[in-house]
């Protein structure tokens, strides 16, 4: 490749790939991870964290909290028709969770390579060094979650963290 090319490729990749801020610096990117029931309480937290912080994410905020049928169902409405969401309602309320805001450049595909294949028995054959290897046994208990897209990253962050809401002003007419 022309010199010009690969530097009009990475420029291209930079502005599609970064958020901006309203001063014009680029913003790293966040996305929502959630440390299953069966990555509590099998004690993989620890390692999990580890792995995160030395694929370069900073953890904003994280909380452990004991999901309620009610909050799973709304969490994970976009499944209620599938076959499996009773499953991974009960699944998911069997015990506490860690939820996590990731933050670092291309936050949620970095988080999903990280995680590995939704199943994680061939994640054990096809990407054995991911999370989901290392600590899932099947598709519904594959220890870990993440936003598949950054408007999902948006929701799902709002979801458990209304506090990380960007600050939105108004105006007011005056009365």
């Amino acid at each position: 490749m022309r010199p010009s090319f690969v530097g009009f490729i990475l420029v291209f990749l930079s502005v599609c790939c970064c958020s901006f801020s309203s001063d014009g610096s680029t913003k790293a990117q966040r996305t929502l991870a959630i440390i299953k029931p069966d990555g509590l309480l099998g004690n993989y937290t620890d390692d999990i964290k580890r792995t995160v912080s030395e694929y370069g994410f900073s953890i904003v905020e994280e909380q452990i909290v004991q999901l309620d049928e009610a909050t799973v169902k709304r969490f994970y409405a976009e499944h209620s028709s599938k076959s499996f969401f009773s499953s991974l309602v009960k699944y998911m309320t069997s015990g506490p969770v860690l939820v996590m805001v990731l933050e670092k450049d291309n936050a949620v595909a970095d988080w999903r390579a990280l995680m590995g294949p939704t199943d994680a028995s061939k994640a054990k054959i096809t990407h054995p060094r991911s999370i989901r290897a290392k600590c899932g046994l099947d598709t519904e208990k594959n220890c870990v979650h993440g936003s598949d897209s950054t408007k999902s990253a948006q929701r799902e962050i709002l979801f458990f963290f209304d506090e990380l809401a960007p600050d939105v002003i108004t105006e007011h007419d005056e009365l």
